[in-house]
């Protein structure tokens, strides 16, 4: 029996916030409070997620494998901080699903509920 790879794709859609939370480990490791404040700022302050929806949402990234807990670079500056890596798979679920919302956008385009004008 031959095997077969698993395609991304079958994954999607993803949720909001895992998917936030894939793109904010996608340039480097950060712990939980990291993540928080980078999804804040990346989205301008418009999405804000509590500990208890981050953990909830690390805790499938990490049984999912799309993300490993990591060591800190340096050591720990605190040893209460745990530490995210994107895995090279939560690095290819998370381009599936960028490269899904930009045919939406596209097709949002194309029948006129979003003018080619609006740079997303």
């Amino acid at each position: 029996m031959e095997y077969m790879r698993p395609d991304p794709k079958d994954t999607l859609p993803l949720s909001s916030v895992a998917l936030y939370v894939l793109l904010a480990l996608a340039d480097g490791d950060r712990h939980g409070y990291a993540i928080i404040k980078e999804i804040e700022q990346a989205s301008g302050g418009e999405i804000r997620v509590l500990p208890g929806t981050l953990y909830r949402v690390i805790k499938q990234l990490v049984d999912n494998r799309w993300i490993v807990e990591v060591e800190p670079y340096g050591g720990a500056d605190d040893q209460r901080r745990r530490y995210y890596r994107l895995t090279p798979w939560g690095r290819k679920v998370a381009l599936a699903e960028v490269e899904r919302m930009a045919t939406v956008l596209r097709m949002a385009r194309a029948r006129r509920l979003l003018p080619a004008s609006v740079r997303i």
